[in-house]
């Protein structure tokens, strides 16, 4: 199947409202230093809990969200894209301007859009992109500090490079996979992957149709081994052939990862997403 006829099959998806309700499609970003990830936990704070809070005292009643991808404890979002349906009256002004004011600082709704029963946050999106931020530096950051992941020293970034194929493709992804991962397979479909240089600021970009748990920060820990020089470039192809989650690096941290966009099929008319975080140098987007 191609890509255009499997986005178009997305677009001609149904998931059915109930009578009186509107569905919402909004677009939020987090800090996630301070919370355990999206998803709503008994234990620990999560961005879902203050989110769906927000929005409950909006509608006036008890709204839930479901999210395009759950991120991990630590891991921050520009694009991160939720769903509810409500039967109160409001306008998409309403629910953003409302949910803002009492959102905590470190979270933040972009936009609010009116959606039909063929969006759906999760099932729809084919795609999800991340980056992630390391700065190679003699010294840690003061500024930024959780947002971006340290490295002392420099790196070899053209080696680095040279690594980045072997991620292409649809493949087993079972040696980047972390622990406790609920998926039923370990196959994703890696469609693009880039490392650019920014002074001593490293950015990865990486698009696939999925991610697996701490897959994003896996594939980051291999590449930090091989840019230190302790693997050669040729390494990650030998260890994605492997499949084994032993044989790799340590996970590299979460501070420095972003879920930046989700891929919708253009027919269900979601606004355009400037990707982040907005500090991040503005040729990235070029």
């Amino acid at each position: 199947m191609s890509d255009q006829t499997a986005n178009r099959s997305r677009a001609e998806q149904r998931f059915p409202i109930a009578a009186g309700e509107q569905r919402w499609a909004a677009l939020v970003s987090y800090n996630g230093a301070g919370y355990c990830g999206f998803q709503r936990q008994k234990h620990s704070p999560s961005v879902q809990q203050p989110l769906e809070q927000a929005l409950s005292a909006v509608a006036n009643q008890p709204v839930l969200t479901t999210c395009a991808g759950r991120t991990d404890s630590g891991v921050h979002a520009s694009g991160q894209v939720v769903h509810w349906d409500s039967a109160a009256p409001r306008t998409a002004r309403n629910w953003l301007a409302g949910a803002n004011r009492m959102l905590p600082d470190d979270i933040a709704l972009g936009w609010v859009v009116a959606v039909d029963e063929r969006f759906h946050a999760r099932f729809s999106a084919y795609s999800r992109t991340y980056r992630y931020c390391i700065l190679a530096a003699p010294t840690r950051p003061a500024v930024l500090a959780e947002g971006i992941t340290w490295v002392r020293g420099e790196l070899d970034v053209e080696a680095m490079r040279a690594a980045l194929p072997a991620l292409l493709g649809e493949q087993d992804f079972s040696a980047v996979r972390g622990a406790g991962c609920q998926s039923h397979s370990p196959n994703r479909e890696v469609q693009a992957v880039t490392l650019t240089e920014h002074g001593q600021l490293l950015v990865l970009e990486i698009t696939a149709n999925a991610f697996l748990l701490h897959m994003v920060r896996n594939i980051v820990g291999a590449l930090l081994w091989v840019g230190s020089g302790k693997k050669p470039s040729s390494w990650l192809a030998e260890l994605l052939a492997g499949r084994d989650r032993c044989a790799s690096a340590p996970t590299a941290s979460g501070r420095g990862l972003y879920l930046v966009e989700v891929g919708y099929p253009a027919e269900l008319g979601l606004p355009a997403v400037v990707r982040g975080p907005v500090w991040l140098p503005a040729q990235l987007d070029d």
